[in-house]
């Protein structure tokens, strides 16, 4: 019997942003599953827009286990996790080591490709890894203005910090995704406008039949 997926479906346990006041928790399934898609969504734009050859699916299997080892470390807030060089140093050393404790939850033969998914390290993930990072800041800045947005100010300076720091990165396909996407984060259904923004017109017959199955 092998435990490694078992405990992967216990990455819903571990709740984020520890030392802040969420107005809705946070946890690494949610949030690994959104930096997936976000960078599977970057190597997509990298593609079509800048001439790239990035491959979408591995960046989003990248993403998807990018937080696996906190399974057995827990999240560390990044104040903490960054605050010196120490510290930042024996942090990667434990999640070293959680990674390790992972992959034996194995059978032998699978390790080696997990092994590389969890490290980011097999041929060609190099050049991923900026686009797996882009991402977990988009989707740390999506939660910033989900929680501004519900009233909470105790976001509002790690929203500016990972903006920058974003900025910083000087990542074409991440600057287009917060250009061209991002916004709509920050509006209600409503003001989405889902049907016709999409250009989808629903004829009357259609909404009436819709809103009798409602009633």
């Amino acid at each position: 019997m092998y435990h490694f997926f078992a405990m992967l479906s216990r990455m819903k346990y571990i709740n984020r942003w520890g030392l802040m006041r969420n107005t809705r928790q946070e946890n690494i399934c949610e949030h690994s599953l959104e930096t997936a898609v976000i960078a599977h969504a970057l190597a997509s734009i990298g593609n079509q827009r800048f001439g790239r050859a990035y491959d979408p699916n591995r960046a989003a299997m990248l993403a998807l286990l990018h937080d696996a080892s906190e399974i057995i470390t827990g999240d560390m807030p990044t104040p903490v996790k960054y605050h010196s060089e120490e510290i930042r140093q024996a942090y990667a050393d434990v999640e070293g080591m959680a990674v390790e404790r992972l992959v034996s939850m194995l059978p032998e033969e699978l390790r080696p490709s997990y092994r590389e998914l969890l490290t980011m390290s097999a041929p060609g993930d190099q050049e991923l890894k900026p686009l797996v990072k882009a991402a977990d800041r988009i989707s740390a800045v999506i939660k910033c203005v989900e929680e501004r947005q519900s009233g909470n100010q105790d976001f509002r300076e790690a929203e500016k910090s990972t903006r920058k720091a974003l900025e910083d990165m000087a990542l074409p396909e991440a600057e287009h995704f917060l250009q061209e996407f991002l916004p709509s984060y920050g509006l209600t259904l409503d003001e989405q406008n889902y049907s016709t923004t999409a250009g989808v017109k629903i004829s009357d017959s259609s909404q009436m039949i819709f809103f009798k199955a409602l009633d």
